[in-house]
C-alpha cells in the first residue's frame, strides 16, 4: 500500500463580488488528501492517514476518497471540526489563504491512534506539508515516520511551505529538517525553496537536499517552466503538459507527485538505493509521466486528477 499522511481540509473560495454579500464555495482540499486520491486514480492501492471530522465538511471530504478507492486508515471519525482554508484573491487575481485549524480534526492525533491505523505492509509513505508546523504535532508525526522507516518503507515528502501558517520560521525549518533527513524522495516547488532560503539557486538547494542522510531524488517544480529532477546519477527537465482546455492549477503539484511515484513504481525503481541510480533518460521519463498527470488535472476546475488510462492516452499522443 502507498500511504499518504497529512492534512485534509476544506477550501472556502470567495466568489467574485461587487456590492453584495460575500459568497463562498466549499471545495475539498489538502495536499496529502489530493495526492492520495491521485495515487488511487492512477491504480495504486492508497491509504490516507488523517482523522476526518463527523461534521458536514467531513462528509464532503469522505466522498471523493470513497469514489477513488482510497482507504481512510483512521476509521473512527473525529468529533472536532474540519480545518478550513479561506481563499480570496488580490487585485492581480493571485490567491491569498487564511487557515483555521486550531483544535480541528486533522490535528486530533496521538501516537497510539496513528500507529494503530497503519497497515501491516507499507511500500511507500508520503508525508505532507502541515506535519512540521506545530511543535507538538511534529513530535508525534516524527515518531510515526521513524516507525515506518524502521519497517523499510520508502519515504517521500512534499513540504508545501506555508509561511502564513508559521509563527516561528526558524523552529519550523529545524523541524522540517528532521523529516527531510528521513526522506528518500523530496518534491518541492521553487516557491518553497525561495521561502526556505532565497539566497540559494535551485541547483544549490537540490545538491544540499541530496547531501542529507537518505535523500536519493529531488524534484523541483517551476510553475510555467516545468519541472527538474536530480539524483547522484543524473539530472533531467520536463516541460508542463498543457490540457486541451485549461481549468486551474489546483492540485497540480499533488497530481505531479502521484505521477512521479507511480512512474517510479512502474520502473521497479521505488526502492531504497535504486532511486538514486536513475540517470537522465530515466528521470526525464518519470518527470514526463508526472507532468502529464499534472497537466490533465489542470484541465478541470479544482483538483480532479486523471485516471491511469487518461494519462497513458495522453502520453501516446506526445
Amino acid at each position: 500500500m502507498f500511504v499518504v499522511a497529512g492534512e485534509s481540509l476544506i477550501d472556502l473560495v470567495a466568489k467574485p463580488r461587487s456590492d453584495g454579500p460575500l459568497e463562498m464555495g466549499a471545495h475539498q482540499g489538502g495536499s496529502p488528501y489530493n495526492c492520495a486520491i491521485a495515487l488511487a486514480k492512477l491504480g495504486q492501492s492508497a491509504g490516507f492517514l488523517c482523522p476526518i471530522s463527523r461534521d458536514t465538511f467531513g462528509d464532503l471530504l469522505m466522498g471523493p476518497l470513497e469514489k477513488a478507492g482510497v482507504v481512510p486508515l483512521v476509521k473512527q471519525r473525529s468529533d472536532c471540526n474540519t480545518t478550513l482554508a479561506v481563499v480570496t484573491r488580490n487585485a492581480k487575481g493571485l490567491p491569498a489563504y487564511a487557515f483555521y485549524r486550531q483544535g480541528t480534526a486533522e490535528r486530533d492525533i496521538s501516537r497510539k491512534k496513528l500507529l494503530a491505523a497503519l497497515p501491516e505492509k507499507i511500500d511507500l509513505f508520503q508525508i505532507g506539508g502541515f506535519l512540521p508546523i506545530e511543535p507538538d504535532d511534529a513530535e508525534i508525526w516524527l515518531d510515526v515516520v521513524k516507525s515506518v522507516a524502521q519497517r523499510g518503507a520508502v519515504l517521500s515528502i512534499d513540504p508545501n511551505v506555508r509561511p502564513s501558517l508559521i509563527s516561528d520560521f526558524a523552529g519550523y525549518k529545524k523541524r522540517l529538517g528532521a523529516f527531510l533527513d528521513l526522506a528518500h524522495i523530496v518534491k518541492v516547488s521553487d516557491e518553497d525553496l525561495a521561502a526556505l532560503d532565497p539566497g540559494k539557486s535551485v541547483d544549490e538547494h537540490a545538491q544540499d537536499l541530496l547531501a542529507r542522510p537518505n535523500v536519493e531524488l529531488v524534484v523541483v517544480t517551476l510553475g510555467e517552466d516545468g519541472s527538474r529532477a536530480f539524483t547522484a546519477s543524473g539530472q533531467a527537465r520536463a516541460s508542463v503538459h498543457r490540457p486541451e482546455k485549461f481549468g486551474d492549477t489546483v492540485g497540480a503539484g499533488d497530481s505531479l507527485m502521484a505521477g512521479i511515484l507511480t512512474a517510479l513504481s512502474d520502473r521497479g525503481a521505488l526502492e531504497k538505493d535504486r532511486i538514486g541510480t536513475l540517470d537522465a533518460d530515466a528521470l526525464e521519463a518519470v518527470l514526463t509521466f508526472g507532468a502529464v498527470t499534472a497537466g490533465l488535472n489542470c484541465g478541470h476546475i479544482g483538483c480532479n486528477p486523471p485516471t491511469r488510462a487518461e494519462v497513458e492516452a495522453a502520453l501516446a499522443r506526445i
